[in-house]
């Protein structure tokens, strides 16, 4: 499978912003959809944000809307995550994933519908 390399994150204080990068060409060029979950030490995984190949639709999960936004550089063929304000909640391992549609990033019943995952890159948000 095509990687998906991810990049850009560390450690900041709470109010702090990080960007983080997924170099995703092979999806992008195939018309998947690519975007970011995450996972905090003994929480489940969940879907925070996605875009389309075209960079026309993206969904980002009602939990981080007002802080977080994703983008694509269609150029670089990279899907960015923007996170602001971030908080100690925050502080998880986050994975670039692509997908078939939105709803593997929506629903946890519908991860069937993501075909890759980057290795994921931590981020940790202290008080």
């Amino acid at each position: 499978q095509v990687p998906l390399a991810e990049s850009g994150g560390g450690s900041v204080q709470s109010g702090g912003s990080l960007r983080l990068s997924c170099a995703a060409s092979g999806y992008i060029d195939g018309g998947r959809y690519v975007g970011w979950f995450r996972q905090g030490l003994g929480k489940e995984r969940e879907g925070v944000a996605a875009i389309a190949s075209d960079g026309a639709t993206s969904y980002v999960a009602d939990s981080v809307k007002d802080r977080f936004s994703i983008s694509l550089d269609a150029a670089e063929k990279t899907v960015y995550l923007e996170m602001n304000n971030l908080q100690p909640e925050d502080t998880a391992m986050y994975y670039c994933a692509a997908g078939r549609s939105f709803s593997g990033f929506i629903w946890r019943t519908d991860e069937r519908e993501i075909i890759n995952w980057g290795r994921g890159t931590q981020v940790t948000v202290s008080s």
